[in-house]
């Protein structure tokens, strides 16, 4: 149960139905006081209309006596000392009014009201301008009703002020509230189980290509089958473009992984023949010392400290890992100290600096610059130039040899991991194919780039862009 209700379709369902709800209760108690108003507006207009009617009559000079009331409508006639001077017919109780009687006093005859015109001289009495309402019930026949008062105030012919109340029936308005009110407690229930239902179908529809991807990926991370894919619905909307997002990221996932098989297999293939070298000469240096090639030893060590040195690196640069310490390195004064320390190359190196500060990790861009030298070397025939520059707001370390230079087709791929063109050149020689590799990946995490091209003698040219402001550090 608790899963089901904590479903995207159970929510969805449950947060449009709320919605809905709200919407149409507050809709639903709108209607009801706009109607209610209407209805009681309507009783008091017809309120109004039969008292100001009987007002007439009585200003007109009829006596009360006279006053044709009606059976429809009931009115009460009072006078300033809350006196009954008549009453509909048929009128038994009332309430809401000027008085709570229902019986008429003895009220003058047409004699003094004759006598009150004579003296008056045929004047007639005033009816006031609007009337004042008030609620109430009224008793006729024997039934209790709800009525709305209109209380009109007129002078009489005789010149006395009097109160007409005539009333209204709220009967209609309670009952078309009544139905109303009853038509949406019934029709309100019905309305939000539809929009209930419609939203489940509706979302569960829409999910659906959700679920096919939910189930795809769970097939693939018990397979481990990284080359499977999750279905891509045919719509243009979010969940097309998760599916294409998860494709995506699958694809990428086993890019690397297969790069991982690939480094971790010529890793093996690396390590194996120095380590074989290396087991052979100590098996023969055992069993016959005077054969002990020691050099030969000590360089196969070497080789494989170097070899350690670059694959350790390369896991580093992997996991993301920054220098420890950033500084700013003046890249002129970093190339003298390294090529100074350097002995034995088989070429000579050939320098051109000028001023030139960035900010990374000296460390890091002195191995880029061994590695693109120890390149060159075995590449060069007579000649290395290392020059440093500025350029465009960069600095620029440049490294270039006379030797065959790079094929124009093969310029990007000779800095991937493990990769060396000229497949005929001894490993001691050629090394193992990782200090390209490990050259751009330092570059790329000081925020520079690492190309090659041709260089002005026909041989290969590397270039080492750095930003020289301090904003661009490594990783950055």
């Amino acid at each position: 149960m608790g899963k089901v209700f904590g479903s995207v379709r159970a929510r969805a369902a449950l947060g449009a139905t709320v919605v809905v709800a709200v919407a149409l209760v507050a809709a639903g108690i709108a209607v009801l006081v706009v109607l209610r108003g209407n209805l009681v507006d309507r009783a008091e207009v017809d309120a109004g209309a039969a008292a100001r009617a009987v007002a007439s009559k009585v200003a007109g000079g009829v006596a009360y006596r006279e006053l044709d009331l009606g059976e429809d409508t009931p009115v009460q006639i009072v006078d300033e000392d809350h006196r009954v001077l008549a009453v509909s017919d048929d009128l038994e109780a009332v309430t809401g009014t000027g008085s709570s009687s229902v019986r008429p006093v003895a009220a003058p005859s047409d004699a003094d009201a004759d006598d009150a015109d004579d003296a008056d001289g045929g004047d007639t009495g005033e009816v006031s301008s609007e009337p004042e309402y008030s609620s109430g019930t009224a008793r006729i026949d024997g039934e209790t009703e709800e009525y709305h008062w209109a209380a009109v105030e007129v002078t009489d012919a005789r010149g006395e002020d009097v109160t007409v109340y005539a009333g209204a029936p709220l009967a209609t308005e309670q009952g078309a509230v009544g139905t109303v009110r009853q038509a949406m407690l019934i029709g309100l229930p019905l309305l939000l189980l539809v929009v209930a239902g419609v939203t489940w179908l509706v979302t569960r529809r829409a999910l659906r290509p959700v679920e096919g991807i939910r189930r795809e990926m769970a097939a693939i991370t018990a397979s481990t089958d990284l080359s499977r894919r999750v279905p891509e619905p045919g719509s243009h909307d979010e969940v097309a473009a998760l599916a294409r997002t998860t494709n995506e990221t699958l694809a990428a996932l086993e890019a690397s992984v297969e790069r991982q098989r690939a480094f971790v297999a010529d890793a093996s293939h690396e390590l194996r023949s120095p380590v074989a070298s290396l087991r052979t000469q100590l098996e023969v240096g055992a069993a016959h010392p005077e054969l002990l090639d020691v050099e030969g030893a000590v360089e196969d060590v070497v080789r494989l400290q170097r070899l350690a040195a670059d694959l350790l690196l390369l896991a580093r640069l992997d996991a993301g890992e920054r220098p420890a310490r950033t500084e700013r390195v003046a890249l002129d004064g970093m190339v003298r100290e390294e090529l100074s320390q350097r002995t034995g190359d088989r070429v000579p190196v050939v320098t051109e600096l000028s001023p030139a500060e960035v900010t990374g990790s000296r460390g890091q861009l002195s191995r880029v610059l061994g590695n693109l030298v120890d390149n060159a070397q075995r590449h060069a025939r007579g000649e290395v130039r290392v020059s440093v520059r500025t350029e465009g707001g960069r600095a620029v370390l440049a490294v270039a040899d006379d030797g065959g230079g790079v094929p124009e087709g093969e310029r990007e791929r000779i800095f991937e991991r493990f990769v060396r063109l000229d497949e005929g050149r001894s490993r001691d020689d050629g090394g193992a194919g990782l200090g390209l590799a490990i050259a751009r990946d330092v570059a790329e995490r000081h925020g520079g780039t690492l190309t090659v091209r041709e260089g002005p003698g026909g041989g290969a040219l590397f270039e080492l862009r750095l930003a020289t402001g301090e904003e661009r550090g490594p990783g950055r």
